[in-house]
């Protein structure tokens, strides 16, 4: 495994990050829309295994002290091989003084939690889907 980092969207091909997403049980939507909401983040990271894009990750912030993760993502057959903790290390990285929230897809949480996130007892949400974020464990 020869494993590259780019911090930036040049290049990148949308189709697979749609494709990624899907596969991997997350949001999906067109090559375009990801396109546009990774662009407007304020930091991304996206792995690569030679040219082959495995994972990627994003971060919404003010740059000063509030960021929100994004749309962290690994191919399964890369899943287990600290691809997912080299993705959210380089995003809190270039935000060293800011706080983080996201949340994680129902049985993810632990990931996280190895990371030195901790749950909130006071996170909220309003989907444009209510009926499917329940169903799939987000909401009560």
């Amino acid at each position: 495994m020869s494993l590259k980092i780019q911090l930036d969207c040049s290049n990148i091909n949308w189709d697979c990050v749609s494709q990624t997403l899907k596969k991997v049980g997350m949001a999906s939507f067109t090559a375009e829309i990801h396109k546009k909401a990774f662009e407007n983040s304020y930091t991304v990271v996206f792995i690569f295994d030679d040219d082959k894009l495995i994972g990627f990750g994003r971060a919404l912030s003010d740059g000063a002290y509030q960021a929100a993760i994004y749309d962290i993502a690994i191919l399964p057959e890369y899943q287990g091989k600290g691809i997912g903790r080299l993705i959210v290390n380089n995003i809190i990285k270039t935000l060293p003084k800011c706080n983080f929230i996201l949340y994680a897809a129902p049985g993810k949480e632990i990931f996280y939690e190895k990371l030195n996130f901790k749950k909130m007892k006071t996170g909220m949400a309003l989907f444009c889907n209510v009926t499917e974020m329940k169903k799939k464990g987000f909401t009560e």
